[in-house]
């Protein structure tokens, strides 16, 4: 009987090793990379405390005052827009004892902290702070929120921790050159999806780009008429997808409810399917219609939330119906991951188990490998 394997170091696993090469001879991951908390750690140091992370959505903070935060790998975080329109970022941490000053998602013009009432702008300055007058050597300008970098793009948000990160524009560059044909920035959502699933981050990172298991879990959905082996696949060593094909438009009859989007011209027929990823945590895939782009947040080694939202043309948004038509991209979206569901949450099951080795890769899995590879370029770095 096989041994449920222990956590060895990295750098020295043999068997991290067998992912890379050749398909024909490639490997899926020991279960240990899943489920360990030592592995968890690391992720979060040489990966989320490094690179420029996708959060949400330009229109979700639309007028002055308007916040949200976050926990990112533990990490809180507030999102918001000042009085001049400006997006910044801030840790979510009192200067003074760390306590949180803001909670949930809403409207203030000044953050207060609940425990001894020091009050920040909405630009993270220190504004306010009973009885430190006294106080030797306070300076507010010392005691301001973290500032934390902030970029958008196409619509969206991204942050990063790291003061060093490549610019948010380098960064972006390959994404827009292979999905910026969708103009994101000209639509808007019609919906957000909110899920949490019982599985390892990367096993939904690596779900999302798996083209070999399209035509048998999705018989039923959306997958029956996808060959894989007709994939146009564009990838990077940062583990980035691109994949252009030919799919129907996401919805029962496989006929779309709105037409094309208006800035497609006759080169682009109904039958535009594409998928991406960008690493390590923002997906998006692409009909002739509308696009669902997907944010994958790690809340556990066990546990990740997953954030879908249906992007339309703005202008759809004014039109007699069209709220029912999106509800039917919206409704069938659901169904798709709900049957993605059950399997990624059975493999995190069987992670720890002594049964469990890697399997041999399909030719159909490069998308994986290649997610799989960029990943342990980092935590092996």
């Amino acid at each position: 009987m096989a041994m449920a394997e222990e956590s060895p170091a990295l750098e020295k696993d043999p068997d991290l090793a067998q992912s890379r090469g050749d398909l024909g001879h490639a490997q899926h991951l020991p279960g240990y990379i899943y489920h360990s908390e030592e592995v968890f750690e690391l992720e979060k140091q040489k990966i989320f405390m490094q690179d420029w992370l996708a959060m949400a959505r330009v229109e979700e903070f639309e007028n002055a005052g308007d916040y949200r935060t976050f926990r990112v790998m533990g990490e809180p975080v507030i999102i918001c827009r000042d009085e001049n329109g400006t997006l910044n970022a801030f840790a979510n941490v009192c200067a003074h004892r760390g306590v949180e000053v803001a909670s949930g998602e809403g409207n203030l013009q000044e953050f207060s902290c609940p425990y001894h009432g020091w009050l920040y702008d909405l630009q993270g300055k220190l504004v306010g702070a009973p009885y430190m007058k006294e106080a030797e050597g306070f300076d507010p300008e010392n005691c301001r929120l973290k500032p934390l970098r902030l970029g958008t793009w196409a619509g969206w948000i991204f942050i990063s921790f790291n003061e060093h990160a490549e610019s948010f524009e380098s960064s972006i560059e390959w994404f827009e050159n292979a999905f910026g044909m969708f103009r994101m920035e000209d639509c808007r959502f019609s919906g957000k999806y909110v899920t949490e699933l019982d599985c390892n981050w990367k096993f939904v990172n690596e779900n999302l780009m798996d083209v070999y298991h399209f035509q048998t879990l999705h018989v039923a959905t959306f997958g029956a008429h996808l060959d894989g082996e007709k994939f146009k696949i564009n990838l990077t060593d940062k583990g980035d997808v691109s994949a252009f094909y030919k799919a129907a438009p996401t919805v029962p009859e496989g006929k779309t409810l709105v037409g094309k989007m208006p800035w497609f011209g006759d080169d682009i027929g109904e039958d535009l399917g594409c998928m991406g990823h960008l690493s390590p945590q923002f997906h998006v895939f692409g009909r002739c219609d509308h696009i669902s782009p997907l944010i994958v947040e790690p809340l556990s080694v066990n546990r990740t939330r997953m954030t879908l939202y249906h992007l339309f043309p703005k202008e759809l948004f004014d039109e007699p119906g069209f709220a029912q038509k999106a509800q039917v991209y919206y409704d069938f979206w659901i169904e798709i991951l709900e049957e993605d569901r059950t399997m990624v949450q059975g493999m995190q099951r069987n992670m720890h188990t002594e049964q469990f080795l890697p399997g041999p890769m399909s030719k159909l899995e490069r998308t994986v490998q290649n997610i799989i590879n960029g990943y342990l370029d980092r935590i092996q770095a």
